[in-house]
């Protein structure tokens, strides 16, 4: 018997066109990918005792865990909505905005809000689910923003927005 895990909560259904874009080609290489494995998997399963073949065993691992994906992806890109114009006013942060922060201490960092299916920490991207994002969304320039962190509330002040890419 499995453990239990409750629900997780439901994602915002927003996504930027680049994300869409990628998702459906993640998808499209999941199908290549999973026709190379059930090849492999075919090999491997005509080798004979399939209880103690470490290249089955892994084959069969490696593509539930192909499938698993792609039924997500099939699941979720239907439900997605691509987000592609700019607001009415956009000195106002909303989804799809790079926005420019200064913390208490000086230091300035762009973020960009973006869908949960595409946030990438590295890049700067943050969910739009996100504490931070909450915080951001609806705020203009100038606007000071508390965040509650792991380390504590950490103020910051919104010196730019913009909704295309910053140079």
């Amino acid at each position: 018997m499995g453990r239990w895990r409750p629900p997780q909560p439901k994602k915002s259904p927003y996504i930027t066109a680049d994300g869409y874009e990628t998702l459906q080609r993640e998808l499209n290489g999941l199908w290549q990918r999973r026709k190379e494995v059930t090849r492999a998997l075919s090999a491997a399963a005509a080798e004979g005792d399939r209880s103690e073949n470490a290249e089955y065993i892994y084959r069969k691992k490696e593509q539930a865990g192909i499938d698993r994906r792609i039924r997500y992806l099939q699941k979720r890109l239907p439900d997605l909505t691509v987000v592609r114009g700019i607001p009415t006013n956009p000195q106002q942060i909303f989804f799809g905005a790079w926005v420019t922060l200064e913390d208490d201490n000086g230091k300035e960092t762009l973020y960009r809000i973006v869908g949960p299916d595409e946030f990438d920490p590295a890049k700067g991207w943050i969910s739009m689910d996100s504490p931070m994002a909450r915080a951001l969304l609806k705020r203009l320039i100038d606007d000071e923003v508390s965040v509650e962190t792991p380390n504590g509330q950490v103020g910051y002040v919104v010196v730019d927005v913009r909704y295309s890419t910053p140079d």
